[in-house]
């Protein structure tokens, strides 16, 4: 049974797992108080001082370096890439270096991954980033030819449930059309056509809004409070993404205290949790049409989908598309891990980055 070493870095925590083949044999999280980060200048110097917290956990659970066979990590923010598993090289780990789109937790995956696969002489491996990219042609216009539509999405859990409805119609991935709306701190909704992610909403400025995010907003009436002066270009960025959505409505980034304000009768809060699930719905609706009406299944995903509530109201919405799957939370680790497996059993071939 192969082996595997699973590595997921968080902003404020570092995820690993042993898996042999399918099975869970070792789950572990390290949270890191923000005053243990502060002292790193930026994301990549933490690497070491994540791995070392790797190595003792692995070194409790008695689980030695040279029984692995293969490591997985969390891909970072790179080049724009289809999905699949990719082989750690050098021009990934150089892209990750320098950050060359942007600073994030998940870009230590890789250079965590690559120490041990060359202290260890085993493949390393990274499976979906955010930064798959799909899109079909037209669907990168976006009516400014200086703001083409990027997609940055929820690529590993997507491509994860997407994955396993298939397998519940009895068919692959590649021979089905699927509408997938991870509902999480950001909301992405994805039509996948034959294997393929063709459009999306980025969830950082597109779409529905969120806990705490805005989603798409009235484009003239931003531009007019750009320039208000009201805010700094860095505040109006921070407003839009962690201190908007439900948050900037109701003061809660928490669902279910959204949810426990609106079972006490207040308006406002029902209001915006209804104004959630409708803009959830109306991307749904909007990506069931990029299918052609052609949708074998929906699929609601992400943390959220645990709300009883926010499930069935967009169900009550969607169901006349196509019938709804929902696979709460994010199965990051279970999906890391099956992307390697499928490489290292010869299911698929790893990519070239």
């Amino acid at each position: 049974m192969k082996k595997i070493l699973v590595i997921n870095p968080g902003a404020t925590s570092t995820k690993f797992a042993i898996f042999a083949g399918e099975t869970l044999q070792l789950d572990e999280t390290v949270q890191h108080l923000v005053q243990e980060l502060r002292c790193f200048e930026r994301v990549v110097d933490q690497c070491q001082y994540r791995l070392d917290l790797i190595l003792q956990g692995l070194s409790h659970a008695n689980i030695p370096l040279t029984q692995l066979d293969a490591i997985v990590a969390r891909g970072g923010l790179l080049k724009p890439l289809t999905g699949g598993t990719y082989a750690v090289n050098e021009s990934m780990l150089n892209d990750l270096r320098h950050a060359r789109r942007g600073e994030h937790a998940s870009n230590l995956g890789a250079l965590i991954a690559d120490i041990l696969v060359k202290k260890l002489g085993i493949p390393g491996y990274i499976v979906d980033p955010v930064s798959v990219d799909e899109l079909e042609p037209v669907a990168r216009i976006s009516g400014l030819p200086e703001l083409p539509r990027i997609s940055m999405v929820h690529a590993l859990n997507s491509k994860a449930v997407a994955r396993k409805a298939a397998r519940i119609i009895g068919k692959n991935y590649e021979d089905v059309n699927l509408v997938i709306a991870h509902l999480g701190t950001g909301i992405s909704v994805t039509p996948h056509c034959k294997g393929r992610m063709i459009d999306v909403n980025n969830a950082l400025e597109e779409g529905p809004f969120s806990p705490d995010r805005c989603g798409g907003l009235p484009a003239r009436s931003l531009a007019k409070l750009c320039y208000s002066g009201q805010y700094t270009e860095q505040q109006l960025l921070s407003k839009m993404s962690g201190l908007g959505g439900m948050f900037a409505y109701l003061g809660t980034k928490d669902l279910r205290e959204a949810e426990r304000m609106a079972d006490a009768g207040d308006e406002q809060a029902q209001l915006v949790l209804d104004a959630m699930a409708y803009q959830v719905v109306k991307e749904i609706g909007a990506m069931a049409a990029v299918l052609g009406g052609k949708v074998d299944r929906i699929v609601l995903t992400g943390g959220m989908a645990y709300s009883t509530l926010l499930v069935n109201a967009i169900k009550e919405k969607v169901n006349f598309i196509a019938p709804i799957h929902v696979f709460p939370g994010e199965e990051e680790m279970e999906a890391l891990a099956a992307g390697a497996l499928r490489v290292i059993t010869g299911q698929e071939q790893a990519l070239v980055y």
